[in-house]
Parts: C-alpha cells; sequence; structure tokens
C-alpha cells in the first residue's frame, strides 16, 4: 500500500525555512537589546583597563615627583648643613683670632709693664748704689793713720788719690748739709745720707753744689784739689754718724757694707 504525505499545518518545515527562522531569531536578539546586553561586559572591562593604566601612570608621577622634592629637600638641608658648618668654624676662627690678640695685647703690656718695673728698679739700684767717691781709685793714706799732719794725732777718715780737678761724686743719694771753706778741710762738702749717716768730701778745688741741694748717687758734686790742711792734690773722705768732726767711723768699712769694691 503506498503512503502519501500528509498536507498542511502538520508539514514538517524544510530546511531553507529552519535557516530563515534562525536568521529571524538572531535578528530579533539584536532588535530587543539582549545581543547588546551579551556585548557589555567586554566593554566594561575595556573601561577599567583604560583607567587602571591612567591611574598607575598618575601615581607613578606621583611618586617620582616626591622623590624630586625629598632629593631637593636633602640636598637643600645638605647645603644649609655646609653653610652652618662654615659659618660655625668661622666664628670659631675669628673667635680664637680675638683672643690671640687679646692674649698677644695682654703679653704685650706684661712686657711692658715688666720692662717698666725693671727700669724702676734699676732707677731704684742705681739711686741706692754706692760709688767710689773718685772713680777708678785707690786708698793711698788709711784710717786712724798716725802723725803730726793731723791735731787729733791719727787720721780721721781716708785719702783717695786724685789729680787736682778730678771728678767728685756723692758716694750715695743724699741731701747737702755744708758746703764751703772748713778750716784744715779747705774747700769741703757733708753730705746726710738716706740712711741716716754723713760723709765728708776735703780739699776741693771746687764746690758745684749748695747746702739744701739732693743729689743723687754718683752724681759730681765738686773737683779735687789741695785746699786747706794739704800736702798735694787728694781727695780726703769720711763717714760719720753725725755732721761734726768727730763723729767717724772707718770709712773704707762704710764703703763696703754698701757693696763698693775698696
Amino acid at each position: 500500500m503506498a503512503f502519501i504525505r500528509a498536507t498542511g499545518k502538520h508539514r514538517a518545515p524544510s530546511r531553507l525555512t529552519r535557516k530563515s527562522a534562525k536568521v529571524a531569531g538572531v535578528a530579533a536578539l539584536a532588535t530587543t537589546g539582549v545581543l547588546g546586553a551579551t556585548a557589555s561586559p567586554a566593554l566594561a572591562a575595556d573601561s577599567e583597563a583604560v583607567t587602571a593604566t591612567g591611574l598607575t601612570q598618575t601615581v607613578a608621577l606621583d611618586t617620582t615627583l616626591a622623590a624630586q622634592i625629598e632629593a631637593q629637600a636633602k640636598a637643600q638641608k645638605h647645603q644649609a648643613d655646609v653653610a652652618a658648618k662654615a659659618a660655625a668654624e668661622a666664628k670659631a676662627k675669628a673667635k680664637a683670632k680675638a683672643e690671640a690678640k687679646r692674649k698677644a695685647e695682654a703679653r704685650a703690656k706684661e712686657v711692658r709693664e715688666e720692662k717698666a718695673r725693671a727700669a724702676r728698679a734699676a732707677e731704684r739700684a742705681r739711686l741706692n748704689a754706692f760709688h767710689l767717691p773718685v772713680a777708678g781709685s785707690h786708698v793711698t793714706t788709711g784710717y786712724k793713720s798716725g802723725g803730726a799732719l793731723w791735731s787729733s794725732g791719727s787720721h780721721s777718715g781716708v785719702d783717695f788719690q786724685a789729680a787736682s780737678g778730678t771728678s767728685v761724686v756723692a758716694v750715695g743719694a743724699g741731701t747737702v748739709v755744708e758746703a764751703g771753706w772748713g778750716g784744715a778741710y779747705g774747700n769741703n762738702i757733708v753730705l746726710r745720707m738716706k740712711d741716716g749717716t754723713y760723709t765728708q768730701y776735703g780739699h776741693l778745688s771746687s764746690i758745684g753744689v749748695s747746702v739744701g741741694q739732693s743729689v743723687g748717687s754718683g752724681e759730681q758734686i765738686g773737683l779735687s784739689g789741695s785746699t786747706g790742711n794739704s800736702t798735694g792734690p787728694h781727695l780726703h773722705f769720711e763717714a760719720r754718724t753725725t755732721p761734726e768732726y768727730g763723729s767717724d767711723m772707718d770709712p773704707v768699712a762704710y764703703l763696703r757694707a754698701h757693696g763698693v769694691q775698696v
């Protein structure tokens, strides 16, 4: 028996018809936006990637700028430290220089004061030093020598060798208490010494001081001669406890006690 394919709505669609329906379905999906929704995740991922890349670049730029600022700050701090160190060193050098100058000035002042003290000491020594009444001379007639030449029977002083006109000086600093004619002593001078003793210079050819005058040690007071009771030019020298005759003491011992080599 032969079968005949039925016609009508129960007929299976042909291959062409199925294909057309598939295309129509895809078009419908596109029209309703379902296809667009399916494509959105890919687009969103691309957007996030761009945003992430920009953020990374921004962070990198911020990091680089921060590093530059930090390096600049370090450099500035280093320069400030160097400048501060240099200023401190300069200040220390200036202080040391000022201190050295102060010490030098203080030392110079000390030296000046030492020199001044030495000069004053030398002057005092000069004023207080004793000298021979005739420089470079020696004793020709000793103390207490006997003979008819002296009214007392002995020599009340010593005689120093001196040619007429030789300089006669004060053996030490003192004040003139007598200056003029002294009888047997001829022209004579009597000095009151600073220690309260007295010295006498006789037979002078001339007198160069006056009563009341202060004289320094070694200062010329007259010239030697042979006036008064004298046998020739020389200097008669006495050391006394008073200005008067008869208070004599050993003139050689007196001079030696004051440091004079006789």
